[in-house]
């Protein structure tokens, strides 16, 4: 169905992609609202101020508390009782050198582990109750990544969480399909490196002029947004088509093989 939803969470909303498509939402659907959620509270009274308070609201929230993710979920839900779509967008990317085992951080991994999968794991925990009980269409939204399907060698942490997240998604679309719970469209979209504070030397001091690299933010959003307003489940955005088309519909033959046995 295109795009109609009212209430739209979105986790990972202070700059980049999140801060990027929230705008677009609210700029394209009059009649949507938008939940900013992020760590830097300067950056959600910013997107406050920039489109109002009749339309947006910010929470301050870290998602890798994930202690408090459930106390999290439970104030949203609460407070926004129209919720009904969330976008789950937060995401960090380390380099990794397994040449140089001296250099690894086992901390940083952990970290970014934490920030791009278990805390998705833990929301997904505490929201689906809420989505499921809804008997409006409601929608997930999961921002991945190109490196899901096939992984850059500098960063394989940050792939291998992106791609775990893939492959949870396709399991998770299937059980909810299968349960009868129709209700949640579970949608996909699959960046290439967009410009962003993803490549900045204060998180990965390695890369030079980090902003350059990839696809234009705006371009993305287009392309994102595009797919968003026409109902789609998976939206490959830029390079990522490519890898998508080719791979995609070989694991897709292979998951319906292997879980043949489960559909009722």
């Amino acid at each position: 169905m295109p795009f109609s939803y009212k209430k739209i969470l979105v986790v990972g909303a202070t700059s980049g992609i999140g801060e990027d498509l929230a705008t677009r939402i609210l700029k394209e659907s009059p009649e949507s609202k938008i939940i900013a959620v992020g760590r830097r509270q300067e950056k959600l009274d910013e997107f406050v101020k920039k489109h109002g308070a009749d339309r947006s609201v910010g929470v301050s929230f870290d998602i890798t508390d994930l202690d408090g993710i459930p106390a999290f979920a439970e104030r949203i839900t609460k407070e926004h009782k129209d919720l009904d779509m969330i976008i789950l967008n937060s995401g960090i990317q380390r380099g990794l050198d397994f040449s140089d085992p001296s250099s690894i951080d086992l901390s940083s991994i952990d970290l970014e582990m934490r920030t791009n999968y278990f805390s998705y794991i833990h929301l997904l925990k505490s929201f689906l109750p809420f989505l499921q009980a809804k008997k409006e269409q409601t929608a997930l939204v999961f921002m991945t990544s190109g490196l899901a399907l096939a992984p850059l060698s500098r960063c394989p942490n940050y792939c291998a969480s992106k791609a775990a997240l893939h492959s949870l998604i396709m399991s998770m679309r299937f059980q909810l399909e299968q349960s009868g719970k129709g209700n949640i469209k579970v949608i996909e979209i699959l960046p290439p490196a967009v410009q962003t504070e993803l490549h900045d030397a204060k998180h990965q001091p390695d890369i030079k002029d980090g902003r350059s690299i990839g696809m234009p933010l705006n371009e993305f959003t287009d392309e994102a947004w595009a797919g968003l307003a026409e109902g789609k489940d998976e939206i490959p955005v830029g390079q990522t088509k490519m890898g998508f088309e080719k791979l995609e519909p070989i694991r897709k033959m292979v998951f319906e093989k292997m879980n043949a046995q489960f559909k009722h």
